[in-house]
């Protein structure tokens, strides 16, 4: 793949945007046919790229040499996208943003009597594997009843993950595992995290939130909620008994899996769009504890994203859009699960197929305005409200700090650098108080 690409010259009225595409999805190639614009290979001048995360990790690996893009050129992964998507990683960077902010007296890391964080804790108590192994059972032997949930750090659909509720069952599967909890270097990385067993039910089903979010720029973050998201139902309604903690399709609610399942129903898919979910949740337990539990969603999302701001590399010919997992407590307390790199877009449903379309539509509409050619120099320009399509502007750091005077916002700092998260004159956010982030 040659990394020297010389511009081009075009004139707007016969350019036309040339793509590179390495996923055979139909809602990303009918949307680049639906634009006109030509296909073309990865070693030839592209300007959008949407390409598989094991190609962006050969384009951008740090034991060769970078991979130069040129201005004209934007591409639908950070190079080290994996520490918010690895689910190790995550962790790893969100307790480490806590303490960041802790050590700065800042108090959103505030704790509560229990040492449990007031605003920060939403994230199940978890270990990696197999380094934490001791840490584990020496939490896992002061609460001997609870269930723990076992996931590869890197892999997505489902796949190696089950449930544990003795500590002898993780001694063996370690054994067969790895030889031993002491085994060499190499083995394939795991975590272990307390099992959400108090999930809200519909219908006496478990399910959770497929939220998908764009990601422009990380300093300063930059980010956008999409309306239309959905709520994965398992197919076979849910029991915390010890007697069915292997029945998957009881506790994962990846369709992927839940497909397999004599009850899945190819109609629906399992899935509710979030609009009728909340519709659903304000006829049952009302408008102001739903719309509470959005905001507190959308705060999660927000800080995991600044939770990594630091560490990811802010290429500007990069974007991001990431599938969030949100589970749902019958507390009505959201817990973030994991983020995908590569969400699926794969359809299921005729729905699902038109969502999908839409999605990657309104990507394409915000990272390349108008359709003209990408500037990076000058991709710092506002999207129309007509460009957002089903985007809500989330976050934007340059509008939060705006909100308040220099002096004002001094002050804030000085307590603890609590601003406003969400700037108020943001469409759908506008009457939210500052308050409501703190």
């Amino acid at each position: 793949m040659s990394n020297n690409i010389q511009p081009y010259s075009y004139t707007p009225s016969s350019f036309r945007l040339k793509y590179c595409c390495d996923l055979d999805k139909d809602v990303l190639s009918s949307n680049f046919e639906k634009r006109g614009w030509t296909h073309v290979g990865q070693d030839e001048d592209w300007n959008f790229y949407w390409a598989s995360v094991v190609t962006v990790k050969a384009m951008f690996n740090s034991l060769e040499s970078h991979y130069r893009l040129n201005d004209y050129q934007v591409i639908n992964h950070f190079p080290n996208h994996y520490e918010l998507t690895r689910k190790d990683l995550m962790v790893k960077n969100i307790k480490r943003y806590r303490k960041e902010l802790a050590k700065e007296g800042n108090l959103i890391a505030e704790r509560d009597d229990n040492g449990i964080f007031k605003y920060l804790d939403f994230i199940p108590v978890t270990y990696m594997m197999p380094a934490d192994y001791n840490l584990f059972a020496e939490d896992f032997k002061k609460d001997p009843n609870s269930t723990w949930i076992m996931k590869p750090a890197a892999k997505a659909q489902g796949k190696g993950i089950f449930l544990i509720n003795k500590i002898s069952q993780i001694k063996k599967w370690s054994k067969d595992k790895w030889s031993g909890i002491s085994a060499p270097l190499g083995r394939e990385a795991y975590v272990i995290s307390k099992y959400i067993d108090n999930p809200l039910l519909i219908g006496g089903k478990k399910f959770d939130l497929r939220i998908y979010i764009l990601v422009t720029s990380y300093r300063p973050l930059k980010c956008y909620w999409y309306r239309l998201g959905f709520a994965r139902f398992c197919t076979v309604k849910y029991t915390s008994s010890a007697n069915d903690i292997d029945n998957m399709f009881i506790h994962l609610t990846n369709v992927s899996y839940q497909k397999q399942s004599d009850d899945y129903n190819s109609v629906h898919g399992g899935k509710w769009t979030i609009e009728n979910l909340k519709l659903y949740l304000e006829s049952t337990y009302g408008k102001e504890i739903t719309d509470k539990l959005f905001d507190d969603i959308a705060w999660i999302i927000v800080h995991s994203l600044k939770g990594v701001s630091s560490v990811i590399i802010n290429d500007k010919h990069c974007f991001e859009c990431y599938g969030y997992d949100i589970i749902i407590d019958d507390n009505m307390k959201p817990w973030l699960i994991e983020v995908n790199a590569s969400p699926s877009l794969t359809s299921t449903t005729s729905s699902d197929r038109i969502m999908k379309f839409k999605l990657i539509s309104d990507i394409i509409n915000i990272v390349i305005p108008n359709g003209e050619i990408p500037d990076a120099k000058n991709n710092n320009k506002q999207p129309t409200s007509e460009a957002l399509g089903n985007f809500d502007v989330l976050y934007d750091e340059e509008l939060a700090a705006q909100e308040l005077s220099d002096e004002d916002y001094k002050k804030q700092k000085v307590k603890g650098g609590i601003v406003p998260i969400i700037s108020k004159n943001i469409k759908d956010f506008k009457n939210k108080q500052s308050v409501t982030w703190r």
